[in-house]
């Protein structure tokens, strides 16, 4: 019998939960959802996903590749969590000054942000060029700065400093103050983790080390 992962299981889960929502109310919540003939389309950091109207599957739909659990659960939590008076602030803090985040932090600076300074030290013009190929906003900061859209309401910006002669190289990530009310903070983790797969995958530089 083929093992279903508790990931799985929970994405499953989720799908039927889509099937309960009310697809009017959540387009009103997010305007950045639109109604493409059977499906629901968004985008994830530039990537066209769709969810079926009627079984709720999410898969991409402009290049065929797969959707992972992490993107397809997010997609999920963001219909059901976001509050309907979420509105994006430009008020921008680092992920453990985020509401409710604080137990989190440490995790965050292992697994998110020193992968990514481990990943791109030397590299900072390939992390330049591949997050302007991938539409990303430049930014007056560090060695490397660009803002990227993991969901229009939920965008994230991606700082690094390359190492020199005393210093290792540095990273951070940034989010709108307003983040939690649209998604969950737990949610936000793997938001800045699919962020820097995709910024793996179009760079062809691959992680230091698994993020999670």
């Amino acid at each position: 019998m083929k093992q279903v992962s508790n990931y799985e299981r929970q994405c499953e889960d989720w799908r039927q939960r889509f099937l309960s929502m009310d697809q009017a109310a959540i387009m009103r919540k997010l305007p950045e959802i639109h109604v493409e003939g059977e499906y629901l389309t968004l985008r994830h950091y530039g990537r066209k996903l769709g969810i079926h109207r009627e079984n709720g599957q999410i898969k991409a739909l402009e290049d065929g590749g797969s959707v992972s659990i992490n993107t397809r659960l997010n997609v999920y939590t963001l219909m059901w969590y976001c509050k309907e008076e979420a509105r994006r602030a430009n008020e921008w803090l680092p992920f453990a000054r985020l509401k409710d985040a604080g137990p989190f932090g440490p995790a965050f600076q292992r697994s998110i942000i020193d992968v990514f300074a481990a990943t791109f030290s030397g590299k900072s013009q390939v992390l330049a060029q591949t997050l302007t190929d991938m539409g990303g906003l430049r930014l007056p900061v560090g060695d490397v700065g660009y803002q990227l859209n993991a969901f229009e309401c939920i965008p994230v910006r991606f700082h690094f400093w390359d190492a020199d002669d005393e210093f290792p190289a540095q990273a951070n990530l940034l989010f709108e103050a307003s983040a939690t009310d649209f998604i969950h903070v737990e949610s936000l983790v793997t938001i800045a983790s699919e962020g820097l797969c995709r910024i793996s995958d179009c760079s062809r530089i691959p992680l230091k080390r698994p993020t999670f």
